[in-house]
């Protein structure tokens, strides 16, 4: 039996989340869902889930979204990167450690993110991009025992 079908649920669900309407007034404050998913998955267990699994989660995100093929892929198989390269030590951080990490990454993310949307469309800055960290930041500790539980009830 195919031990990764809860891998690929989260992906999906996080992809779901990612995308669900929201007012407009609380849009800009929406967690970065599927980046999470992919550190989590990717520093628990980094040969099932690899930057070949990010950029294919990048590419349906940004046709979910509309957003130039490749943007997401790009800035998810970078962070991955780095997080695939420092996944030993991410293991023996505390939580709070962990979700100082992750605020980093995602700020990585959001600023390949913003300079790959610049170059592309001509975007301007916005301090709005500054709320899905600290979102996604508060989220992690939750995200991680979730996903941490289902790990160990599934014992992959």
């Amino acid at each position: 039996m195919n031990r990764r079908w809860p891998i690929y649920l989260s992906i999906f669900v996080a992809l779901v989340l990612e995308t669900t309407p929201m007012p407009i007034g609380m849009n800009i404050y929406r967690p970065d869902w599927l980046l999470m998913v992919l550190i989590f998955w990717n520093t628990v267990l980094p040969e099932r889930v690899n930057i070949g699994i990010g950029f294919l989660a990048g590419i349906l995100l940004d046709v979910l979204l509309g957003y130039s093929l490749g943007l997401h892929s790009l800035a998810f198989a970078l962070v991955l990167y780095v997080s695939s390269a420092n996944h030993q030590r991410m293991k023996n951080y505390s939580i709070w450690q962990q979700t100082g990490v992750i605020g980093l990454m995602t700020a990585f993310y959001s600023l390949l993110v913003f300079w790959l949307q610049h170059w592309l469309t001509d975007a301007y800055f916005h301090f709005n991009y500054f709320w899905p960290i600290i979102t996604t930041m508060l989220f992690w500790p939750w995200v991680f025992w979730l996903l941490y539980r289902a790990k160990q009830k599934l014992i992959l």
